[in-house]
């Protein structure tokens, strides 16, 4: 099966760090930036890493070493990304709904601001007029795997219409504003490739409107493959087709820009796996169920998201295939899979989840005041902590003694 792990041992990282825990081959991180890098051909390129998929600060540092910039959308991923090696001009800081006040303490620090919507740009425009900004434009295109991850619609909450383009005008025209760049984000997990193509012809069609920009950034939301035989984004279709559509573009223009991505599962995805004991397999009329010593607390995306992750019984690779559903331990219902073919489970097996690493982690929590899980990070095949298991003491550390 192409899913089971060739590079690490997972069981024995399993049986030194515990359990539950999340394991990341950074060699696949690795494999993916190179992969999207050479899809591209044209004269500058910068793929900033959408740090809200995964942002330990030893992972920010291993994605930095390899080229890339960061792509943030809070103040705290700033300053994870400064704390982590990058430059404040390496970040780019797009944020959505926030306050002028955060706003200014991120100009503060100095870093590229991408704003999207009319009110923060001409507030901005008033009092930064001189700090030159990027704007997040809404293609009305919707792109992505649900309704949750696309965010390029109509109605969408994120960026500003292209048909308000005179307004944004106007607003420059007003304040002396300075703007360096256009930006776009359609949705994650895109299937449909000439939905990006579309989108990226509205996105250079608005820089057109623009003279001396810097950059043009497309987003991105590369759908990865989550189980055999999946349909995933054609990376290289895909960079052919918008490196000539670029390529036309900057002649045109009569200025090399830069051509931006901010790839976030697409680089992080497949380098991760959350590691699970079983604590017990319960038959009941219709169904077996294998229930593990975690739930989403943990790994919450197949419920809020319906996302798939392939599940294999790392302790019993070999064994008979049956059917179960894989549940947690938490009071509420939490199905991580249903009726899915595992070789034969166990109490005491434990069982790998894949396409852990985004967006995995990051979205835990302490509900039902269970502690978060360790980070194991795989380098050059050496397995080292990243982050320790939560204790009791971490629970009741923000806690005011009355």
């Amino acid at each position: 099966m192409p899913f089971i792990s060739k590079n690490l041992d997972l069981l024995s990282i399993g049986e030194e760090f515990g359990y539950p825990l999340y394991v990341y081959d950074v060699s696949i991180i690795e494999r993916q930036y190179k992969k999207l890098k050479s899809a591209f051909d044209v004269p500058k390129l910068k793929l900033n890493y959408a740090c809200k998929a995964l942002t330990n600060i030893h992972i920010l540092k291993q994605i930095h070493d390899l080229g890339a910039g960061l792509d943030a959308v809070s103040l705290q991923e700033v300053l994870l990304g400064l704390k982590s090696g990058f430059l404040p001009q390496q970040i780019f800081y797009t944020p959505n709904g926030v306050s002028m006040s955060e706003i200014r303490q991120v100009v503060g620090l100095g870093v590229k601001i991408n704003i999207d919507n009319l009110v923060i740009l001409e507030q901005f425009g008033k009092e930064f007029p001189d700090y030159p900004v990027g704007i997040r434009i809404n293609p009305h295109i919707l792109a992505g795997g649900n309704a949750k991850i696309s965010v390029g619609g109509i109605n969408s909450k994120f960026g500003i219409s292209f048909h308000r383009l005179s307004e944004v005008k106007q607003i420059i025209e007003k304040t002396g504003l300075k703007m360096e760049g256009v930006h776009m984000h359609t949705g994650s997990d895109i299937l449909d490739v000439n939905a990006f193509i579309l989108g990226a012809d509205v996105l250079l069609n608005v820089a057109r409107q623009f003279p001396d920009l810097d950059y043009v950034d497309f987003g991105s939301g590369f759908k990865v493959a989550y189980k055999e035989n999946d349909v995933v984004t054609d990376i290289e279709y895909l960079g052919k087709a918008i490196s000539e559509k670029f390529n036309t573009f900057i002649k045109e223009y009569g200025k090399e820009v830069t051509m931006a991505f901010e790839p976030g599962k697409f680089l992080v995805s497949e380098s991760g796996y959350f590691l699970a004991k079983v604590n017990v397999v319960k038959q009941t009329m219709s169904n077996v169920f294998a229930a593990l010593d975690t739930g989403f607390n943990h790994l919450i995306r197949p419920m809020f998201y319906g996302s798939h992750h392939h599940i294999e019984n790392i302790s019993n690779p070999d064994g008979k295939t049956k059917i179960y559903s894989v549940t947690g331990y938490i009071c509420e219902t939490d199905t991580f899979g249903t009726n899915r073919a595992i070789a034969e489970i166990k109490t005491g097996d434990v069982l790998a989840f894949y396409n852990a690493g985004a967006y995995a982690y990051m979205m835990s929590s302490n509900y039902n005041s269970r502690f978060r899980p360790a980070e194991v990070m795989v380098v050059n095949g050496k397995a080292k902590l990243i982050r320790r298991r939560e204790t009791m003491e971490d629970l009741l550390r923000l806690q005011i003694n009355l």
